[in-house]
């Protein structure tokens, strides 16, 4: 154990050890002549323990979406109303996923990066200017609220639940916005200069939140963000695996393996951008 706050004799710390238990932190309280003090098991977490205490002495919510006394009655709506554009971008990826199950392909060619047909059996699509220059700049987007299959559609859309929740909340719904916008185009963008035009999903807006969440954990630890090691060695693991040719033997072929990278590229980017911007200031 290692010594890491002295608390006020006599506080609550009740909340305080909710959250330190909610986000796995070994710890200990101990009363001292003049006062507690608050002992981390892992000094690897001593910063992640302090920004806690920090906010709970300024009476902050520790747990992120944990409604408060006053709305405790209101449920899902209040939190979604907290999340405005996590929640809009998880409902547009279900709904073209509802759609394409009712109407069929045609749903996927108005949403691929370019227009797509089929024509002798061979696939048919027009270059990405010539859309641009027609005025689909949709298109550039799109791709991300495209998924194939409901183990796609859940995987990402978790990630996306986790991980934009935690901006929003902590740097608000214009920042959020921006990752989704900046990092989507990016990803699609990354995946059609391999010469891919099929294809599809938030996986890349997903790792652009991963890499900028865990930036901001790491560089400002004080922010609030958190993302467990473990989380950023699997879902890394994961992006190296499925650029294997074992993962084509297993059955996880035709990943969009660029549009990964190119997501995990712009979190990177703006998690160290918005961690400098936070350090300057303080």
């Amino acid at each position: 154990m290692h010594p890491v706050a002295r608390l006020p004799s006599g506080a609550d710390t009740q909340e305080l050890r909710k959250a330190l238990w909610h986000y796995r932190i070994g710890h200990r309280i101990t009363d001292e002549p003049d006062g507690s003090v608050l002992w981390v098991a892992d000094p690897r977490q001593q910063e992640q323990l302090k920004a806690l205490v920090a906010r709970w002495e300024r009476g902050e919510s520790l747990i992120l979406d944990q409604p408060t006394h006053a709305a405790r009655g209101t449920g899902l709506a209040t939190t979604l109303r907290r999340v405005p554009v996590t929640a809009f971008a998880i409902a547009i990826s279900l709904a073209v996923f509802g759609l394409i199950a009712v109407l069929g392909d045609s749903v996927v060619m108005a949403l691929t990066i370019v227009p797509v047909s089929v024509a002798g059996n061979q696939l048919v699509y027009e270059g990405l200017s010539d859309t641009l220059m027609a005025g689909q700049l949709w298109r550039l987007l799109s791709p991300a609220f495209l998924h194939f299959g409901w183990m796609h559609l859940i995987f990402n859309l978790m990630w996306l639940w986790y991980f934009g929740r935690q901006i929003e909340a902590l740097q608000g719904s214009k920042t959020m916005l921006l990752l989704v916008l900046v990092a989507g185009i990016g990803a699609n963008i990354a995946q059609y200069v391999t010469g891919t035009v099929l294809f599809g999903g938030m996986s890349g807006v997903v790792y652009a939140l991963l890499g900028h969440v865990w930036l901001m954990s790491r560089r400002v630890p004080q922010s609030g963000f958190f993302v467990p090691q473990m989380l950023v060695v699997f879902m890394l693991g994961w992006m190296v695996f499925t650029m294997t040719d074992l993962a084509g033997s297993v059955g996880f072929g035709n990943v969009a393996n660029e549009a990964h990278l190119g997501g995990l590229l712009v979190g990177l980017v703006t998690g160290w951008l918005y961690s400098a911007r936070r350090l300057k200031k303080n």
